[in-house]
């Protein structure tokens, strides 16, 4: 009889050991959790009644002994109370994993610059070669041209070198990039019963980590907006909550071209992700806001904001995740105002398009 036979199935071994199976999923609970070690526990617990996480030689305690003997967690104050809190070592551990979470196509690739089109001081090399000028890095010479130009030059028996003689390879310029990071920390991040703070939260970790380390001659800041904005740092991300704000869009941007201003890279962007249009600004001491639909007064000011970046040189990448009609029509006109760019992406997709226009974004030299 012709079908199909189905029989039971026996996951893969993937080599990892129980307690690199728990790691993962702890450090998962850890950024839901923001941060709480003890509650993460919990959860990792009763994850471990109902899936069997766990052996009869190693269980949940023993996982909370090695990540105390590890140095991921300690002993410390959280919210007023004693308890376990995550060590730097685990902070660093958390930024690598998202990296290698989103963006797992480094893997593959080489550690390095952003590459432009524009050839001038760089580490990758093109098909050209050019004479040798005062100043050229000596690493950069191509030896075999070089002796094959002083033998034509100056003959074997009387073999010499001048400087007429050397060449060297042309280079790709580097350009370096100056990054402001906005993340929306409004109510509605959290609205719904979807979790989109944590995903941004993730996103922001890797990208964070991937700048720091792959291209350590760019810089990146990270802000948060609600009614307010205000600067973070990158330790500081995965305890990041979202709090009973609006969304003063107005506030983040504000703040994100004063850091851009103090930054001498010639080359600068700004990367917003949210989920929503802006509902507030501030106004002397007081806020003005309105959550329904789109207020004359704030879209005004938005839009003011995202020309001036556009005369400043500074372009902004929204990435939005949500899709209703009314907020396209927002983000549209924001981009427009701008010249920038947007992507309306889902919770799923933020790490990959967020990781692809950071390495696509190739600016023209500026001198």
């Amino acid at each position: 009889m012709l079908g199909y036979h189905f029989s039971k199935y026996i996951a893969k071994d993937d080599g990892m050991s129980v307690y690199d199976q728990l790691m993962k999923i702890f450090q998962q609970l850890l950024l839901h959790t923001s941060g709480d070690v003890n509650e993460a526990i919990s959860w990792l617990t009763e994850l471990d009644k109902i899936h069997h996480l766990t052996t009869d030689d190693y269980g949940i305690a023993d996982f909370v002994k090695d990540l105390i003997d590890n140095g991921m967690i300690s002993q410390g104050e959280r919210d007023g109370q004693l308890g376990y809190v995550p060590t730097s070592k685990m902070e660093m551990s958390l930024r690598q994993s998202a990296l290698d979470d989103i963006f797992d196509t480094l893997k593959k690739s080489k550690r390095g610059q952003h590459i432009t089109k524009f050839t001038g001081k760089g580490d990758e090399h093109t098909s050209e070669l050019k004479p040798y000028e005062f100043g050229d890095r000596l690493d950069k010479l191509s030896i075999s041209e070089s002796l094959k130009n002083a033998q034509i030059n100056h003959g074997i028996s009387n073999f010499m070198m001048t400087q007429d003689d050397l060449v060297v390879h042309e280079s790709f310029y580097k350009s370096q990039t100056s990054t402001v990071l906005m993340i929306d920390i409004s109510h509605s991040m959290i609205l719904y019963g979807e979790d989109r703070i944590t995903p941004a939260k993730k996103v922001a970790m890797a990208l964070s980590e991937l700048i720091t380390t792959r291209y350590p001659k760019d810089t990146i800041d990270i802000i948060v907006f609600g009614n307010d904005s205000w600067q973070i740092e990158i330790k500081d991300l995965p305890y990041l909550e979202v709090g009973p704000y609006h969304t003063n869009t107005v506030a983040g941007l504000e703040l994100a071209m004063n850091i851009l201003r103090k930054r001498k890279n010639p080359n600068k962007q700004i990367m917003m992700i949210t989920d929503g249009k802006p509902t507030c600004i501030k106004r002397g001491k007081k806020y003005y806001k309105n959550s329904f639909g789109l207020d004359r007064k704030i879209l005004s000011r938005t839009l003011g904001l995202a020309v001036k970046c556009r005369k400043m040189q500074i372009p902004i990448t929204t990435f939005m995740i949500a899709r209703d009609p009314y907020l396209v029509e927002f983000v549209d006109k924001f981009t427009q105002a701008n010249n920038g760019k947007a992507f309306y992406s889902s919770l799923s997709g933020l790490g990959e398009f967020l990781f692809m226009d950071y390495k696509e974004n190739k600016r023209r030299r500026k001198r």
